[in-house]
C-alpha cells in the first residue's frame, strides 16, 4: 500500500472554495479504487496550508487512477472548477508507505 500525502498552499480568502473542491475529490478517489483519509484545513497556525491523504494498494494502482482521471467526467469537472476558483496556489505531492507489524 502507498499513501499519497498532499500539502497545499491555498488562498486563505478562498478556503470555502477549496473546501468544495476537497469534498468533491473524496468520493471520486474512493470510487476509483483508493481510500481517501480526508482533507485537513487550516484551524490553528498557518492560515494557508491544507493537507490531504489517500491510499492505493500500490503505486501502479495510483498511476492507473491518474491515467483514468483524464477520461472521467467528474474528475474533469472538479479540475475545471478549481481552474475557475483558483483557491490552490501550489501543492507538493509525496508518497509514503506504512510501517506495519
Amino acid at each position: 500500500m502507498i499513501t499519497c500525502y498532499l500539502k497545499y498552499v491555498i488562498d486563505m480568502h478562498k478556503i470555502p472554495e477549496f473546501e468544495v473542491y476537497a469534498r468533491r475529490w473524496i468520493p471520486i478517489v474512493n470510487r476509483m479504487g483508493g481510500a481517501h483519509h480526508g482533507y485537513f484545513l487550516p484551524h490553528e497556525g498557518a492560515s494557508n496550508i491544507a493537507y490531504a491523504l489517500f491510499s492505493f494498494p500500490s503505486l501502479a494502482a495510483y498511476e492507473d487512477y491518474r491515467n483514468r482521471m483524464a477520461g472521467d467526467d467528474e474528475c474533469v469537472a472538479t479540475l475545471e472548477l478549481e481552474k475557475r476558483n483558483r483557491s490552490i496556489i501550489s501543492y507538493e505531492r509525496s508518497f509514503m508507505r506504512p510501517v506495519l507489524d
